[in-house]
């Protein structure tokens, strides 16, 4: 179906209201991409017939950059359907442009309350009472096994969303995980007050009056304070309204204290809200008492007070949690396991990832340093794929009797081992993504945040070579790829791929006779790794710094970026990519940008 001239002269008019959606883009969808996208089929994850409206289609912002580009360089339609008319290659890109690029108003999100995550949960009982409630467990030196009962027995949070286990908005209260909130608060409890048996009335008051702004992480006032305050007159009636205190919404639910005005359009989040989302963003826990404080006295407000806290809470251990939560989650590195499941190599092979980012997030680095950086982390494990500075290691004594141990990383300098250096070539990295496929997979939608539909189920293995010839495994997949429509995420991935080919499966560097050379989309040839990764930090360089700022954000708010974010991720991507600048940068520009100290209230709440 070709749309009538005249139709396509409205809508390049730059008229782009609701109607314009439903009378010009809807019916072009319908024509043209519903057949395997809705239709009889749907192919790619991809559903057109669920959007019907503009309110709709403002919903997945992410899927119309997606089709813009695939219309933009000609991969859609397929080469078996009849090919789009200039005026319908021009339709939906124009719009997507205006609509979604042009005339988006920066705003905050709805406000909603959501429940702390498994990991915020346990790490604040363990802020709030001084220790950690751990299983009893006698393990070898050389294996590694989680130690948190809590961690042990709440169920793991599924990604929201975002793509992060914080977006908990979706994810369901049940019954057993209330029970399971009771258990644990019952033994936390009991632990906290076993040595004060016998408390006396103002003693177990004065507990309660020091607990209760703690646990829910604001100041309570006193016809909130009070009630609580009146029924306590014991050690037994301290446990008891304590534990009300910690099953309470107010301390299972983040922000669910938080003062506002309903049907205001826009509004700064509270001094404690602020310092609430501050320290779960960089700690994955709740404020500390200099926060609190600060909060307290509406000091969080001054910029130069707001900037120290920030570096005061980079520079702090807790701070680790960006890379072993938000890093761990962002680049898959769960997925990462020895071949021959080694706990020690296991261990060293995820470690080396997180001990490089939390570096780079927390001392001031250069967000391109993911992809390129002297500096690297080893043991005595992964010391084998840096052969020519392993010497700076410095020998680790093990205890007596024991043959294998997982031993902490080394900070060293690259001088000599050229070929590795940043994220990429990490051996945990490799060994994840066995073959070029994979590796490419992984750096396009992980690093350059290209969004890729998953195969077809029926994709064909890659066959054996002929009898009497001897090809490549290069060669074979060019036989297996040679279908154009798989050809048109191929031609993205490939290339990456291909360029890791001089290292093994197991991330070893074996140069010799391998083609690593390639073309990216665009026409950018190179020859081996060293060149795409030049070409990654130039001509790339704006879709890895944009990637980085969409997932910390993501990140950092709990929630899926949407249309009205985009503002704020041009302006932070623009700012990294003009400056150099660095992690601390981002981090710094998150924490002061709109949807992080605003919100809107609804009035439904």
């Amino acid at each position: 179906m070709k749309f009538p001239v005249s139709v396509l002269a409205i809508f390049l008019a730059g008229n782009c209201a609701a109607a314009d959606f439903e009378t010009e883009i809807l019916p072009f969808l319908e024509a043209r991409c519903l057949k395997c996208h809705g239709g009889e089929k749907t192919r790619g994850e991809v559903d057109f017939s669920k959007i019907n409206t503009l309110a709709d289609a403002e919903t997945h912002h992410e899927l119309w950059e997606t089709v813009a580009d695939v219309i933009e360089f000609g991969e859609m339609p397929p080469d078996d359907e009849e090919a789009l008319s200039e005026e319908e290659r021009t339709l939906f890109p124009d719009w997507y442009h205006k609509h979604f690029l042009t005339e988006i108003e920066a705003k905050p999100a709805e406000f909603r309350p959501r429940r702390l995550s498994g990991p915020e949960y346990r790490n604040t009982l363990r802020t709030l009472f001084g220790f950690d409630l751990q299983v009893n467990i006698i393990e070898a030196e050389q294996t590694v096994t989680e130690k948190s009962l809590v961690l042990k027995l709440l169920p793991t949070d599924p990604p929201g969303a975002s793509g992060y286990i914080n977006d908990t908005r979706g994810a369901r209260l049940s019954t057993a995980i209330w029970d399971q909130y009771a258990y644990l608060i019952d033994t936390a409890l009991d632990q906290f007050l076993s040595s004060r048996e016998n408390l006396t009335e103002a003693e177990a008051k004065s507990i309660a009056q020091d607990f209760l702004p703690r646990a829910w992480r604001r100041t309570v006032p006193d016809d909130q304070l009070k009630p609580v305050l009146n029924q306590i007159v014991d050690t037994p009636t301290l446990k008891n309204e304590l534990k009300v205190v910690l099953m309470s919404p107010a301390f299972l639910y983040r922000g669910f204290m938080m003062p506002g005005e309903p049907g205001k359009l826009q509004q700064p989040v509270d001094q404690f809200e602020l310092a609430e989302r501050l320290a779960y963003f960089l700690w994955e826990d709740m404020p500390d008492s200099e926060l609190m404080s600060l909060a307290e006295k509406g000091e969080l407000n001054n910029p130069d007070i707001y900037r120290k806290q920030i570096d005061r809470m980079l520079v702090s251990p807790k701070s680790g949690s960006l890379a072993e939560s938000f890093g761990k989650q962002w680049l898959l590195l769960d997925q990462i396991k020895d071949q021959r499941n080694d706990p020690a190599n296991t261990s060293a092979l995820k470690n080396q990832p997180l001990d490089f980012l939390n570096y780079i997030f927390t001392e001031d680095r250069p967000v391109m340093e993911l992809i390129d950086s002297r500096t690297t982390f080893i043991n005595n494990v992964t010391a084998v794929f840096y052969p020519g500075d392993r010497r700076q290691l410095k020998n680790v004594a093990k205890p007596r009797g024991i043959e294998r141990m997982a031993v902490p990383n080394q900070r060293i300098t690259l001088n000599q081992t050229t070929e590795r250096g940043g994220i990429l070539t990490m051996p945990g990295i490799l060994s994840m993504n066995k073959g070029p496929i994979l590796r490419g997979t992984w750096m396009l939608r992980q690093i350059l945040g290209e969004r890729l539909g998953e195969p077809p189920a029926d994709v064909p293995a890659i066959q054996s070579a002929p009898k009497g010839q001897n090809l490549t495994f290069r060669e074979r997949f060019e036989q297996h790829r040679a279908n154009e429509s798989c050809a048109i995420c191929h031609d993205k991935m490939d290339p990456l791929g291909f360029a890791l080919e001089a290292y093994d499966e197991k991330g070893h560097y074996h140069p010799q006779g391998k083609d690593t050379s390639g073309q990216l989309p665009g026409g950018k040839s190179f020859t081996d790794f060293a060149e795409l990764k030049s070409l990654l930090l130039t001509t790339r360089r704006e879709d890895i710094t944009r990637n980085a700022v969409e997932q910390l954000l993501a990140y950092a708010l709990c929630r899926k970026l949407e249309r009205f974010d985009r503002p704020t991720v041009d302006a932070l991507t623009k700012q990294i990519v003009e400056t150099d600048g660095t992690w601390r940068d981002l981090i710094h520009g998150i924490a002061n940008s709109l949807p992080f100290t605003e919100t809107v209230i609804s009035t439904t709440l």
